[in-house]
């Protein structure tokens, strides 16, 4: 009886996930979403209270995949910054391949403010987004931007030129606050870039060009070509990973 009513459960925040996507929050219900799931609208009452129960269940399920994600590709050994790029190239494949992620996105966007509060799974994508790159920092592969370690500026400290770039492309060392916050604005807009109809591989060349760009002002020129910038295979061991993870009952964020 348990397990019949987790594979419920499971099929309810499924097509959740798919018309919470399609339609938005507002435009799908649940008599929709039970029809979708092949059950009753009691026996989607019996697991979830309301729609912000379930809309939480799918973020929920989107946490689950990003973290299991991460988990995967840090447990390859690679370094913090190529982690974070080929956590992109994962974002990149997931958005056009499992609904609870764009759905995520959608909800915590048309859910701003509400009262009470769902869960923000935009706001845990960025939290893994600066963590990935915090750790990077520490690590001393941010050279290229003046952190030397540990949070610690080079003896240039700030930026060079009016557009914050020196001669060779790099940046000076900076605030972290502003290197922080150029990196995560710009891999917020995957998402958005994903909301035109991309296809998934003119996003993943897209992805890949953001990283021609930011590499350099990051690492510096020379240490450029010791980054894999257009996904491959780890980032397929790693959603496959995350899927084998998943093949439970959705949970909480790890």
């Amino acid at each position: 009886m348990q397990e019949r009513s987790e594979r419920t459960r499971r099929r309810l925040v499924f097509a959740g996930a798919e018309l919470f996507h399609r339609h938005g929050y507002a435009n799908a219900t649940l008599g929709d979403i039970a029809r979708a799931a092949g059950v009753t609208k009691g026996a989607l009452y019996f697991h979830f209270a309301s729609k912000d129960d379930l809309a939480d269940a799918v973020q929920r399920q989107g946490c689950r995949l990003l973290h299991e994600a991460v988990r995967g590709l840090r447990e390859g050994g690679a370094s913090p910054l190529q982690v974070l790029i080929d956590t992109t190239h994962w974002l990149a494949r997931t958005l056009h391949e499992d609904a609870a992620i764009p759905a995520s996105f959608r909800i915590t966007k048309e859910c701003a403010g509400q009262q009470p509060a769902v869960m923000d799974f935009h706001g845990a994508w960025l939290a893994s987004v600066c963590g990935l790159l915090r750790m990077a920092r520490d690590a001393g592969e941010l050279a290229g931007a003046g952190f030397v370690g540990a949070g610690e500026f080079g003896d240039d400290a700030g930026f060079v030129g009016d557009a914050g770039f020196g001669g060779d492309g790099e940046f000076g060392a900076g605030r972290w606050e502003e290197a922080e916050a150029l990196v995560a604005a710009a891999l917020s807009g995957i998402e958005v870039l994903s909301g035109t109809g991309l296809s998934y591989g003119e996003l993943r060349r897209k992805v890949a060009a953001l990283w021609g760009l930011l590499l350099p002002s990051l690492v510096g020129v020379a240490r450029v070509g010791d980054y894999r910038t257009g996904g491959g295979a780890d980032v397929d061991a790693a959603e496959a990973a995350g899927a084998g993870a998943g093949a439970g009952a959705v949970g909480g964020v790890v």
